[in-house]
């Protein structure tokens, strides 16, 4: 288990660093807002990665977020939302493709980035 040091001053790139160093088949992705359960978010309300925490968020927490593979995708969406005002999403990488996890949010980090890995040619 581990955990991201959430700071105002941390760019976007820098978490995306982080997390891919833990599970190297998915990535993250920000949002300006929030998606439904099951549903996925649009490409244009996407922030680009190299705006700082601090720039996009409403709660301006600081703090650690864990993050473990026996976590749902769906529970550390909420963390981010819950505890930092931050609007994530996880995508999968299929072959050359990423794919929103939406469909997959009740899996774990870890299903979803062994999964990604036995599809990975």
């Amino acid at each position: 288990m581990t955990g991201i040091n959430i700071t105002d001053g941390l760019t976007i790139t820098e978490i995306q660093k982080l997390f891919t160093e833990h599970f190297p088949f998915l990535k993250l992705e920000f949002y300006e807002t929030e998606h439904e359960a099951g549903e996925g978010n649009l490409n244009q309300n996407r922030f680009e990665p190299t705006k700082t925490i601090g720039e996009i968020r409403t709660k301006h927490n600081t703090g650690e977020l864990s993050i473990h593979g026996n976590q749902k995708v769906s529970t550390l969406e909420q963390a981010f939302h819950d505890q930092f005002g931050l609007n994530v999403q996880v995508f999968r990488q299929s072959n050359e493709v990423w794919l929103q996890t939406t469909a997959t949010d009740e899996w774990t980090l870890s299903e979803q980035n062994q999964t990604a890995e036995e599809h990975h040619h």
